[in-house]
């Protein structure tokens, strides 16, 4: 039978959480820890803030240079769910937030994770770029000025007779003005 730690985390943090409670409280009183608890909820949320918007600066300046900015997205997703443990009330929820807003904790982690991380980039064109190291296609035929014609097809619905016949058949004022 195969361990599941996520089942075993949804039960071992609650009485991990109610324990500290009990703990704290009794030594600095019920008060006092329900202050404490909304401190690090309004800390959290300016820390969420801060590194937030540093890291997606980091991802811009990585997108910018053409790189893929797979360390700082998983750095953004631990930074998010480091607020998501700060805004929950409990110390121990807390104490692992505050760890993961900790760059160093973040690249341990980052160390234990990449290697099974895939991250997947598209390119701006569908089917991928098929232009090889010169910039030009073998499937684009480029052709002068004078070596094209443009012709009207008449039976398009964007050609403008076919715009005037659509027109004229609709009901009520047509015109437009300065016509």
């Amino acid at each position: 039978m195969r361990f599941s730690f996520i089942p075993f985390l949804l039960l071992v943090i609650p009485l991990a959480e109610i324990a500290a409670f009990v703990v704290i409280g009794g030594q600095i009183g019920v008060w006092a820890t329900l202050g404490m608890v909304l401190l690090t909820a309004v800390i959290g949320s300016f820390l969420l803030r801060w590194q937030g918007v540093g890291l997606f600066n980091k991802i811009n300046t990585e997108m910018r240079a053409n790189r893929v900015p797979g360390r700082e997205l998983v750095h953004g997703v631990m930074i998010l769910v480091a607020g998501v443990l700060l805004l929950t009330p409990g110390f121990v929820t807390d104490s692992l937030g505050f760890l993961l807003f900790v760059p160093l904790f973040r690249d341990v982690v980052w160390g234990l994770v990449k290697d099974r991380i895939v991250v997947q980039t598209m390119s701006a064109r569908h089917g991928g770029d098929p232009r090889g190291a010169t910039g030009k296609s073998d499937d684009v035929v480029d052709l002068g000025e004078d070596e094209f014609e443009r012709q009207t097809d008449r039976s398009s619905p964007w050609s403008e007779d076919r715009q005037s016949s659509i027109r004229d058949q609709l009901p009520g004022d047509h015109t437009r003005k300065g016509e």
